[in-house]
């Protein structure tokens, strides 16, 4: 909000169901709607609802949807559900060049002349939101915002790009070490950096340590948007009747293997 605000933007914050976003859109005469992607069902059960009530407007509201959550466009990527990283990895490193390039530059922003926002009461909203889950502990090792997030990867204590990442290829998949992780998660599932910035500013710095930042390239880019890819195109993503057979199969063979190490 911040930030929008000194670029002169207006910043509307609405509460409440996807029926909140036609009404807005009724009121400021807007005649383009431009929703961020996500290939989870609730998302994309929400924007189809927004646009159902769009269309039953008399006015003329165009809808665009732009993939901001991938480098890659996940339909750009692949057109179907993609059986595997091999599969995947030859499709995106055909289009990778052409998305993965610098943000241009924002325009002069037209002045704005309509509805003014309202002050956000930001200890208000944070209070109700947190009385809603008063369960569920509050978190003290993640900063929120974007520049936490940019912290997180270069910042000069211990961003992940400027101090930790050498230890990436070779700790990552031991839980014991976490501090070979990025730590970037929760600010790329909220939106607090993009993906894009990540893999920038970490192809700058491969002369640093290749084989660590190539591993980074591969799971920040790879495996997360083959998530996507299989989230976007398989209806049944979050039951196992959704994994391919040979995954059911493993699991079925080996379940009741022991295991020198159990974690939850």
């Amino acid at each position: 909000a911040a930030d929008a605000a000194t670029r002169r933007i207006p910043f509307f914050l609405l509460t409440g169901g996807p029926t909140e976003i036609p009404a807005l859109v009724r009121r400021l005469g807007a005649s383009a709607l431009v929703a961020d992607f996500s290939p989870l069902r609730p998302v994309r059960e929400a924007l189809d609802a927004v646009v159902g009530a769009l269309c039953r407007d008399a006015a003329s509201v165009t809808v665009h949807q732009v993939d901001a959550h991938n480098v890659v466009p996940v339909w750009a990527a692949s057109g179907k559900l993609e059986y595997s990283a091999k599969t995947f990895r030859s499709k995106m490193n055909k289009v990778l060049d052409e998305y993965l390039v610098e943000f241009p530059e924002l325009g002069e922003v037209v002045p704005w002349d309509r509805e003014q926002p309202k002050d956000i009461d930001w200890d208000t909203l944070i209070d109700t939101v947190c009385s809603q889950a008063e369960d569920v502990p509050e978190i003290d090792w993640c900063e929120p915002g974007e520049a936490a997030a940019m912290e997180a990867l270069l910042g000069t204590k211990d961003g992940f790009l400027t101090k930790r990442i050498k230890s990436y290829d070779s700790d990552r998949n031991y839980p014991t070490k976490p501090m070979a992780l990025s730590g970037l998660s929760p600010y790329l599932h909220f939106g607090h950096i993009s993906a894009q910035r990540c893999a920038l500013e970490a192809k700058k710095r491969r002369h640093l340590s290749p084989k660590s930042v190539d591993a980074f390239l591969e799971e920040l880019i790879i495996r997360r948007e083959l998530a996507d890819n299989f989230c976007y195109y398989q209806p049944h993503y979050d039951s196992v009747a959704g994994a391919w057979e040979w995954a059911r199969k493993t699991l079925k063979d080996h379940a009741a293997d022991k295991r020198e190490h159990i974690y939850t």
